[in-house]
């Protein structure tokens, strides 16, 4: 209760119960304001991270993927823009990026990846889907992230995309905004291993690493 005192997400929706504005929002006897049955949640950095610690690396979670994690924090919490907070938490988990447990063999200890030297020089990438559709269609978000300085951009998809479609997207997103990067990691999506994904980026000079699937030769 304390932290949302002076949060003006929280203050605004403690307004609109107060005018009977917005029936979705209420507010109990201890003063914690609820959206439906989720806490809301105010925008205190610390407890947000908290949330999303433990909704990704504790024992229980194990590493779930941006679609699964925000649907499980969506069953109990409420913020805005928790889908974008979910998605690029996932994207910069240094795990993530390297493996998906449940798909990788045993293996020698994980060694960590390099650090670029250069901004944009190295991009992870990943999808969160099964999100409402919008006005214009679009059900997914593609979030691409650099790994030097960790920022990450958000781009409006749909899961028809094929790799020619987001090969547009990437070079009006990244590479007319960025230059082209060294290097990608992302998982072994049919987009990603399309052979015209494939083609372009031979062409372009960048190098692509796949986390999440076993070698073809093995």
């Amino acid at each position: 209760r304390g932290c949302g005192e002076d949060d003006e997400g929280i203050k605004e929706s403690i307004k609109r119960i107060q005018e009977r504005s917005d029936t979705n929002f209420s507010i109990d006897n201890q003063g914690t304001v609820w959206c439906g049955p989720r806490i809301c949640v105010p925008a205190k950095k610390e407890l947000r991270d908290l949330i999303l610690k433990e909704a990704h690396q504790s024992a229980y979670s194990i590493h779930p993927g941006s679609t699964k994690m925000y649907q499980d924090i969506k069953a109990y919490f409420w913020w805005a823009g928790m889908k974008r907070d979910v998605a690029e938490y996932v994207a910069l988990c240094d795990i993530c990026q390297r493996v998906k447990a449940e798909h990788q063999r045993p293996a020698g200890l994980l060694q960590p990846l390099p650090i670029p030297e250069w901004k944009w020089e190295e991009i992870g990438m990943d999808f969160i889907t099964g999100l409402p559709r919008t006005p214009s269609r679009y059900d997914s978000i593609w979030v691409i992230v650099d790994r030097l300085t960790k920022s990450a951009h958000f781009v409006p998809v749909k899961t028809t995309f094929d790799g020619k479609k987001l090969a547009e997207l990437y070079m009006t997103h990244v590479v007319c905004r960025f230059g082209c990067p060294k290097k990608i990691v992302s998982d072994r999506g049919t987009q990603f291993t399309s052979r015209f994904w494939k083609q372009l980026h031979e062409a372009l000079g960048t190098d692509l690493n796949f986390s999440t699937a076993f070698p073809s030769n093995s």
